[in-house]
């Protein structure tokens, strides 16, 4: 199994170079990183629109807005995430 490693981490604080969510020049934090496919969950950034279905839970269904994950290559990261130590 090979590792890939991403310029970015889980906690880093990015914004978008390209895309639709780059105009705005808006930053968000880093919630998953998905190394095989190259991609990265940031929160506030590329939102989708998820249809569900009537369930017990939701009992209506209906349209959800949810984050989707984007490519690595179109972020750049404003600040780092701290590295955690075993002593904190």
């Amino acid at each position: 199994m090979n590792k890939t490693k991403l310029h970015v981490r889980r906690g880093d604080v990015v914004r978008a170079i390209s895309g639709e969510d780059a105009a705005g020049g808006k930053t968000g934090k880093v919630l998953k990183v998905y190394p095989r496919t190259g991609r990265a969950l940031v929160e506030g950034f590329n939102f989708v629109k998820k249809h569900l279905r009537k369930s017990q839970d939701n009992p209506n269904g209906g349209i959800v807005e949810k984050e989707a994950p984007l490519a690595a290559s179109k972020l750049a990261v404003v600040t780092r995430a701290e590295k955690k130590t075993e002593k904190e």
